[in-house]
């Protein structure tokens, strides 16, 4: 098993994003009110943060040690060199009275922001691994659940660009069974975000027991990578929030692409040539350019 490393987060703001989830809920409240509005935070008091954040100022600034910081002024040193990072401070929280404009742009300055993230953390040892790996296998299986079942279908649909058989079964009892078939010349790709969903463990165990390279991509150190040769960890700024968009299913997304990608640039000239006409038929099909030629 081999696991990658997770990049030191760049700024205050992912430090504090990452942190939420440990926060108490007094230092919590102070969070949510930094990510909301952190250009106010900068420029604001200890009491006016505290005030703003409705706790006291004890609580204020045990929430500076809880995120690292020696004290408040060095939380707004800090948070200022983070905001001149250009981090977006859409990192915020959606509240329920955003009006449209400001929920679309958080939502997608949130998942911008944390794409990037995941793309800085990312470690290309491992993709270049797995990449290897597929690009020399016979089948490709996809196992994941929910939403990462999501991304396990929308990688057998890139089965083009593997260039071989690519399965994706979405009934547990069929992942295991296929899971229980595939052998050293096959690949298994197990998603999950949790890295802790009962039937994707098992699916990936019995395969690697068979022999069968398994390539797991999860959100974070997890029971998976105990039974993945290559465990790609795909580290995101989700969190608990009701509102806060599903990153961890996009940079899953993101990753088959480049998975996808990478195994397609492996194939000859030939075979990039049939991608290529596949593509300009299938432009074809779908617009309907073929019936409208002159008879």
């Amino acid at each position: 098993m081999t696991r990658t490393r997770t990049a030191e987060p760049t700024g205050l703001l992912d430090v504090i994003t990452i942190a939420l989830p440990r926060l108490r809920r007094s230092e919590h409240k102070v969070a949510r009110a930094v990510l909301a509005d952190p250009e106010r935070a900068v420029c604001s008091s200890l009491a006016a943060v505290a005030r703003h954040a409705g706790v006291s100022e004890p609580t204020v600034m045990r929430f500076c040690s809880a995120i690292g910081c020696s004290g408040f002024s060095d939380f707004k040193l800090r948070l200022a060199q983070s905001l001149a990072l250009g981090v977006p401070a859409t990192q915020s929280t959606i509240a329920a009275d955003d009006d449209v404009a400001a929920m679309v742009g958080k939502v997608f300055d949130y998942s911008i922001t944390s794409l990037d993230h995941a793309r800085r953390a990312i470690d290309r040892t491992l993709v270049e691994r797995a990449i290897d790996t597929l690009a020399t296998a016979d089948t490709i299986l996809f196992l994941g659940l929910g939403a990462s079942g999501i991304v396990a279908q929308d990688a057998q649909q890139k089965f083009p660009l593997f260039g071989i058989p690519c399965h994706a079964p979405v009934d547990t009892h069929q992942q295991f069974i296929a899971a229980s078939v595939a052998g050293p010349n096959d690949a298994v790709v197990a998603i999950s975000n949790t890295g802790r969903s009962t039937a994707i463990l098992d699916a990936a165990a019995i395969a690697r027991a068979n022999g069968a390279p398994v390539i797991g991509i999860t959100g974070g150190v997890s029971p998976l990578l105990q039974h993945c040769d290559i465990g790609i960890v795909v580290e995101t700024l989700d969190n608990t929030d009701f509102y806060t968009p599903t990153i961890s299913r996009l940079a899953q997304l993101v990753i088959i692409d480049v998975l996808a990608t990478g195994v397609a640039l492996r194939h000859d000239h030939a075979y990039i040539e049939r991608l290529r006409v596949m593509k300009a038929r299938l432009t074809q099909m779908r617009t309907g350019e073929r019936h409208d030629a002159p008879r």
